[in-house]
């Protein structure tokens, strides 16, 4: 594996944790990282993404790893289509609930069609994944208040499972953006439906339809960084 010019290093505000990415952005966007985290059970996150030179994604590889299991996922676009593939060792759900919390599901995605749309990958937790859309879209550049929906599949962490989610990304002046879900009310009227009984603002919807990320962040394209240092998104 070649070495890569550029190292980036983020620490976690909403739990413990903390990630370090190298990357190579001269081309499109190479990357492996390695995230840490101590919510909901401590774990660890392995992941080498890969876009194509117009910063649309074209390949994510992660492994999760915790006492007692190991999980992976593999996305990768070609003619049009993701193709993801997903294992497990160990039991992730049987240690989630015996620590008190829900159980993840399965890895991976049991339709991939349902990411059709998606041009980028988001990994949870991980703030370098931003840059794919900013990058994309040129919205570093752009005029504050331009906004872009996108549909994105999402990695969820730690059960690595994969779900199609639309955001909205919007220019806040130079190098700065924010990121966030569809409005509710936006997405009633792209898709003509109707808001039903007891749905809470960042719920899963019905089998089928698409996730809307719960956290609305306002983020910064990712700078080398010393590794002694943190970096803000």
């Amino acid at each position: 594996m070649p070495t890569m010019p550029k190292s980036l290093l983020w620490t976690r505000t909403d739990t413990a944790g903390a990630e370090h990415a190298l990357v190579d952005d001269g081309h499109g966007l190479t990357a492996h990282g390695t995230q840490l985290a101590a919510d909901p059970i401590p774990y660890t996150c392995r992941y080498q993404l890969v876009t194509d030179p117009e910063w649309v994604s074209v390949r994510l590889e992660v492994e999760v790893e915790g006492a007692g299991w190991r999980r992976s996922v593999r996305l990768e676009r070609a003619t049009l289509r993701w193709r993801v593939t997903a294992a497990e060792q160990g039991d992730l759900d049987g240690v989630l609930t015996a620590g008190g919390h829900a159980p993840a599901g399965l890895p991976g995605v049991e339709d991939p069609d349902r990411l059709a749309d998606a041009l980028d990958v988001d990994l949870g937790g991980s703030p370098l994944f931003n840059t794919l859309p900013l990058r994309r879209l040129g919205l570093p550049a752009a005029p504050a208040g331009t906004a872009h929906r996108i549909d994105v599949a999402w990695v969820l962490l730690p059960s690595l499972t994969v779900l199609p989610a639309e955001q909205v990304y919007t220019g806040l002046g130079p190098d700065r953006a924010r990121a966030g879900p569809v409005p509710v009310r936006q997405r009633q009227l792209q898709r003509g439906g109707r808001r039903g009984p007891g749905r809470l603002r960042g719920a899963l919807p019905r089998r089928g339809g698409a996730v809307r990320p719960r956290l609305s962040r306002a983020c910064r394209h990712p700078r080398p960084v010393p590794l002694t240092a943190g970096q803000e998104a």
